[in-house]
């Protein structure tokens, strides 16, 4: 986890193409008055270590220029605003060479809409409205990349500011250091998870989104109550709301629109002390709904991969993609309710196999054959909502179709998840699953959860729930099939 950082939305810019800059042309020019600063050259940094620049480094030039041009754009000034005093320069090589400048930005006579190379400075002095920023730009030559790491400015106050040597605090080190150590998290996720953004805008906004969701999972586990890890997931550079509106199923909580289910008898015996389907051979591989929230569909197709294998001793791999398709009474991606869906395989008349009817993660014309189909249900119940009761049934009847609050779920990467109620309202149901086992873990009691987002996301695409506080809702909409 990344350590807080104050962020401004512009600090953290990500440049994935040369700029092209051209810097022939004199960079800046001081105002009457001032005279620049002649540095010496100091010899090649080794790696790590930082050292002083002078005014002439080419490095230190194409440095400023982005600086300039990223303030600019940010900036909601009428007037460009160019560097009008180098007050000191460092460069550090940090897998690439990260720049900490100190200057005076002054207003020029240009508008906006000018080329900032060809603006002259205010000549009214009472007009410059000069500022001193700290700049901090990471540039990675090879890449043709540049990215702002930080931007402080502060009104320039006087008497004039004395030339520094570039040493600054602890604190500032500190933000330097959290910084960059963002910026590797991000570029290591884009690698991970093959991100490929439209555009050098869409880059800035998801970096802004990655790192509030640092932020979300930070606090998430400062506060869990199990032993759960919570960091980056392939979910980080979504916000929220998209995340919920892609891959959860808003539908579960709209409890006026489930259909009554008749009641399961009770377990024959009590809960034995651990169990899990995996081990029996009831639960096929886990799967990936992709962007589409048919979330539903996999968790009745795994409770019923389950009652068929107790009940013909075969494992069959069925297909979702013909839930999402054929089944009328749900919306397809736009979620869905497992009553509904047990209802639909009924009038349908059974289910056809994955490989007959592979999932594409989208609605089509239903092409669903008779012929084809390699498993059936009669009937579904609805299991008691004691958890001590619902983990009776399981080991004794198979998987069992849960729903929950999967706020959590975004952040989660391993352990026993046990999120305060703020986080996991058990009334906000927004995602189905399939619980295939329970047991405890160094004393802690959870539920194992097959979720159907891909075996890259949690344990192996498993979600662990803490068992016994009816975390996240999990015990309000336990079912099953009925097989006879």
């Amino acid at each position: 986890m990344a350590a807080a950082l104050r962020v401004n939305p512009l600090l953290f810019l990500f440049v994935s193409v040369s700029l092209g800059l051209d810097i022939q042309r004199p960079l800046f020019v001081p105002p009457a008055g001032s005279s620049p600063l002649a540095r010496a050259q100091d010899p090649e940094p080794a790696p790590g270590s930082a050292v002083r620049l002078q005014e002439s480094d080419p490095g230190l030039r194409r440095a400023l220029q982005f600086a300039e041009e990223r303030y600019n754009r940010g900036s909601n000034a009428m007037h460009l605003r160019r560097v009008s005093r180098l007050i000191s320069a460092t460069k550090q090589v940090v897998k690439g060479v990260r720049y900490s400048l100190t200057v005076e930005l002054s207003n020029t006579q240009c508008k906006k809409s000018a080329a900032l190379r060809s603006c002259d400075f205010d000549p009214e002095p009472h007009r410059l409205k000069t500022e001193v920023c700290l700049f901090q730009v990471w540039d990675v030559p090879w890449q043709g990349s540049s990215t702002l790491l930080k931007q402080k400015c502060e009104p320039k106050l006087d008497p004039e500011i004395e030339e520094t040597n570039g040493i600054q605090d602890s604190t500032v080190q500190a933000e330097e250091v959290e910084s960059v150590k963002l910026l590797g998290q991000f570029k290591e996720f884009m690698v991970k998870y093959n991100r490929d953004y439209s555009s050098q805008e869409e880059v800035d906004r998801r970096l802004k989104i990655f790192h509030k969701n640092l932020k979300t999972a930070e606090k998430l586990q400062s506060l869990d109550q199990g032993s759960a890890e919570y960091g980056v997931t392939k979910f980080s550079d979504l916000t929220v709301e998209e995340f919920r509106s892609v891959y959860l199923n808003p539908m579960l909580s709209q409890w006026t629109q489930h259909r009554q289910m008749k009641m399961a008898p009770p377990a024959a015996q009590p809960a034995p002390d651990s169990w899990d389907w995996r081990e029996h051979g009831a639960v096929s591989p886990v799967k990936n709904q992709g962007a589409c929230g048919s979330c539903w569909a996999f968790s009745v197709i795994g409770n019923i991969e389950g009652q068929w294998f107790l009940k013909n001793g075969s494992l069959i791999t069925l297909s979702e993609q013909e839930l999402v398709d054929c089944d009328g009474l749900d919306q397809a991606c736009r979620g869905g309710l497992p009553s509904n869906a047990y209802e639909a395989i009924e009038k349908l008349g059974g289910l056809e196999t994955e490989s007959d009817y592979s999932y594409t993660g989208h609605k089509q014309k239903c092409d669903f054959t008779a012929l084809k189909v390699a498993a059936y249900i009669n009937s579904s119940v609805e299991i008691a909502k004691d958890e001590k009761e619902i983990a009776a049934w399981l080991a004794e009847h198979g998987p069992v179709s849960v729903a929950l609050n999967a706020f959590a779920m975004q952040f989660y990467r391993r352990g026993i998840s046990h999120p305060l109620k703020i986080f996991c309202n058990p009334w906000m149901i927004d995602h189905a699953v399939l619980m295939v086992g329970y047991g405890n873990r160094n004393g802690v009691p959870f539920w194992a959860i097959k979720n159907s987002w891909g075996e890259d996301y949690g344990e192996q695409g498993y979600y662990n729930l803490y068992r016994g506080s009816n975390a996240c809702g999990i015990n309000k909409m336990a079912s099953s099939a009925v097989v006879n």
